[in-house]
């Protein structure tokens, strides 16, 4: 490298954005992803050892899949080029193939290949990697937003390991955000900068998870000040609103907002009334609350508030709860308005709470009876002498399915801990009343 190729990358970093220039160059400086690169972790051994197979990243935007290879690349001693699905074809593969071959012939040193959506390539595209990863050519690291399960060829996951990123948490996105503040070599550390809590909260809820969305709004927001008289920039909540195009939402996750808002939420579900439901949901959602947070209280309700009267309600809801982890967001806010409509549409019955609450009531009070005897477990060696399940009458012997006989302990054959509401889904009904005594 010459020093005009050095000056020539100065100028580029320099001139870079702030979400580029502030990108980790060590493993240590990568928030949000411990489970993968924490330390011990496989694909940090991997990477440390210099042993590494092909890989495919798969997450949201902003959670680091570039960041991960570009790092492996600084630490690894490999050769390493980078296409990217959207705008690269076979020709430009098969120029990168050519050059990593060459390397290998003449260095003994392989090519890490970087592709960013990878799950652009069709399967043209991705099969001709194939042989280039099983000579050992290169060593191939994809990025895909999609689940790589779906969208890539299945010859081609066979030979990578794949490893999903979390989207990065409040707390990592405020720590990225105050690193840039101090840094004076990458960042905006070379400015005097005032930057209020109530700027970072916004700036990471606004974020989604998304670390690039946080520091184009800081990094804008703090170019965009002017020094007041001490030549302090200081970037305050009304400051932040404009950078990023987006009023600040009253909302305390861990407060009074918190509670009040999901409360108004599970009421206006129990209510029946979708459109406050989806409009309180709707407020969680832009205000960065939890989406498994939300979708758990849909389940809970649709046990709790909706029960029998409609029993496919908690299979919705679960089905919901599934689909929202495993799309994660923004798409997830579909899945989640779907599930929370359904519910508050369904029909209500609060029969099987009062039922389960009645019963641990009962069991709660001391005064339980034993198992009657011809309940009891009878399969094994001398149960029959000792009385248990003499008696028991197997309910199919029966054309209706079913026939009268004590379940309940003795001290409590008159109990009734279910009382069955008129919207409740009928089920079986019994032949004759009474359970048998």
């Amino acid at each position: 490298m010459t020093l005009f190729d050095v000056n020539k990358k100065d100028t580029l970093q320099k001139n870079a954005p702030l979400a580029q220039r502030m990108r980790p160059q060590t493993l240590d400086e990568i928030l949000g992803q411990d489970h993968i690169i924490g330390q011990g972790k496989l694909l940090r051994r991997a990477i440390e050892t210099d042993k590494l197979s092909s890989l495919i990243f798969w997450g949201t935007p902003g959670c680091g899949k570039t960041t991960i290879a570009s790092v492996i690349a600084n630490v690894t001693n490999k050769f390493y080029a980078s296409l990217n699905a959207v705008t690269d074809g076979v020709a430009d593969l098969r120029k990168v193939t050519a050059a990593a071959e060459e390397n290998l012939s003449m260095y003994g040193r392989q090519t890490i290949l970087f592709i960013d959506e990878i799950h652009r390539f069709n399967k043209g595209q991705q099969d001709a990697l194939l042989p280039s990863v099983e000579k050992g050519l290169i060593v191939l690291i994809g990025a895909t937003t999609q689940n790589p399960y779906f969208s890539l060829n299945p010859a081609l996951l066979s030979r990578s390991m794949v490893f999903e990123l979390k989207p990065l948490q409040k707390a990592d996105v405020e720590q990225i955000l105050r690193r840039s503040c101090e840094d004076v070599k990458r960042g905006l550390g070379t400015y005097k900068l005032h930057v209020t809590q109530d700027a970072i909260d916004h700036l990471c809820n606004c974020s989604q998870g998304d670390a690039r969305i946080a520091l184009n709004g800081l990094e804008l927001a703090v170019l965009s000040s002017r020094p007041d008289k001490n030549g302090v920039r200081v970037i305050d909540l009304s400051v932040v609103e404009e950078s990023v195009q987006r009023p600040a939402v009253v909302y305390d996750n861990t407060g009074d907002d918190h509670y009040d808002i999901i409360s108004a939420f599970i009421k206006s579900m129990r209510g029946s009334d979708p459109d406050a439901t989806v409009y309180y949901l709707a407020r969680m959602l832009d205000a960065g609350e939890d989406p498994m947070f939300i979708a758990r209280r849909i389940v809970i309700h649709a046990c709790e508030d909706v029960g029998l009267a409609d029993p496919h309600a908690l299979q919705v809801a679960q089905s919901a709860a599934s689909a929202v982890q495993f799309i994660g967001m923004p798409e997830g806010r579909i899945i989640l308005a779907e599930a929370a409509i359904y519910v508050a549409k369904a029909p209500k019955s609060n029969s099987v709470i009062c039922a389960i609450d009645a019963a641990l009531s009962q069991v709660r009070s001391g005064k339980n009876g034993p198992v009657p005897d011809h309940l009891k477990d009878s399969h094994y060696a001398g149960a029959k002498q000792l009385g248990h399940g003499v008696g028991y009458q197997y309910p199919h012997d029966d054309p209706s399915g079913w026939l009268p006989q004590q379940y309940l302990p003795n001290n409590l054959t008159d109990a009734v801990f279910y009382r069955e509401n008129p919207r409740d889904y009928k089920g079986f009904t019994r032949p004759e009343k009474g359970r048998g005594k």
